[in-house]
């Protein structure tokens, strides 16, 4: 095992649409228990965040549980709260184990995702179709060679216009450091192609979090070790014909730059790119950074820096709205040491901290991996990995 519609809402339903989501600050937030796993048959121990439906049904994957190799699932709203159904309970074996990242919508109206183990050992990446429940559940690809990649990385999947998938795994490849990844549909299913191996020397090496596309095709994404110094990267892939190459955009230090940047990376509307390191930064608790292209180069700048220590910041990707400003959530900083929602906002060049809501490690739950993923109320929803009855839950903190 493993272990009234407003403002904020309109534009929360850009969100639901593939752009970027505002909210209006709040003096106070309102926090809600959606549900409470109890590490039987509707899983335990969510580490990934949630997606969001256009009618505001969540979705989302629990690594523990089940039949005891995890679950994904579904709270469907219904009236003013929500109804928890499990939508594929895991197998192992053939069928994927330990589902560590969240469901992604596929250009079908299909939902992927993939898992650590099971497929073979190696970890699969998984399709559900249909709209029945339990929904029928297909391995799209089974990684079963290390030397292609092993255990995919929980980051989210990326597709491109042609329906291609990409992603990363934390091992295997070439140099055992992680891969890049391409699957691509063919009449006899999928096949994959590793796009770029990780952990040469002086290289970034084990990517936990997915990439980015931009309208060329290039791809970003960090890498949480290797680099210069051995704190990780931020890293663009390019291809020429049928040959990709790796820039490294920014080697961390370890300083005020924060390193181990296990989160991924999102676009502003403007075209510039944020992410997140988890340690580190002059407050402890890891940064919040953007990368802005000036003159043909990219530029590594430090947002904020968030008051912790050691790994306890940001382990998913930031949020960034219309307006600039910046939603995450930490791992176990915040008053209580459980993890904490905040949203960081600006006037000119100057970055304001608002605590959205810190979690207790009781009932409301312990340790937050998860991204903050907003509904088209504006509402932002999310996971803990323990609390509650001690298996996790499902939150939602009105802002």
């Amino acid at each position: 095992m493993f272990t009234q519609m407003s403002k904020r809402a309109a534009i929360a339903a850009l969100s639901l649409a593939g752009m970027l989501v505002t909210t209006a600050p709040a003096p106070a937030a309102t926090f809600a228990l959606l549900h409470t796993f109890s590490g039987g048959a509707d899983g335990g121990n969510p580490i990934a965040g949630l997606s969001v439906d256009s009618s505001g049904n969540l979705f989302g994957t629990a690594p523990n549980g089940g039949t005891g190799y995890g679950t994904a699932f579904e709270l469907k709203r219904s009236g003013s709260g929500y109804v928890f159904t499990v939508l594929h309970a895991f197998a192992s074996g053939t069928d994927g184990a330990g589902p560590s990242a969240r469901l992604i919508l596929g250009p079908e109206g299909h939902f992927y995702g993939t898992t650590v183990a099971g497929g073979g050992g190696g970890g699969t990446v998984f399709e559900l179709a249909g709209t029945p429940v339990p929904r029928q559940e297909k391995v799209v690809y089974a990684f079963t060679n290390p030397a292609n990649g092993y255990q995919p990385s929980s980051g989210d999947l990326t597709f491109d216009p042609a329906g291609h998938i990409y992603g990363t795994t934390g091992a295997g490849g070439a140099y055992s450091g992680g891969t890049v990844y391409e699957l691509s549909r063919g009449r006899t299913g999928w096949s994959e192609t590793v796009l770029y191996n990780f952990g040469q020397v002086g290289d970034g090496a084990v990517p936990y979090a997915g990439v980015i596309r931009d309208s060329a095709g290039n791809l970003y994404g960090t890498t949480s070790a290797g680099g210069a110094k051995g704190d990780g990267t931020v890293f663009e892939l390019s291809r020429k014909g049928s040959v990709w190459s790796e820039t490294i955009l920014h080697n961390f230090a370890g300083n005020d730059d924060g390193l181990v940047p296990y989160a991924g990376l999102a676009y502003d509307r403007d075209g510039n790119i944020y992410g997140a390191a988890t340690d580190g930064g002059s407050g402890g608790g890891g940064t919040i950074f953007v990368l802005s292209k000036a003159g043909g180069e990219w530029h590594f700048h430090t947002v904020y820096s968030v008051s912790g220590w050691g790994i306890s910041g940001t382990y998913r990707t930031p949020v960034v709205d219309a307006s600039g400003n910046v939603f995450a959530t930490t791992h176990c900083d915040g008053t209580s040491s459980s993890g904490s929602v905040f949203e960081l906002t600006h006037s000119g060049t100057t970055w304001s901290y608002n605590a959205l809501y810190n979690f207790s490690g009781g009932s409301d739950g312990q340790y937050v991996f998860s991204n903050p993923a907003f509904d088209p109320h504006g509402d932002i929803a999310g996971t803990t990995q323990v609390g509650g009855s001690g298996n996790g839950v499902v939150w939602q903190v009105s802002p």
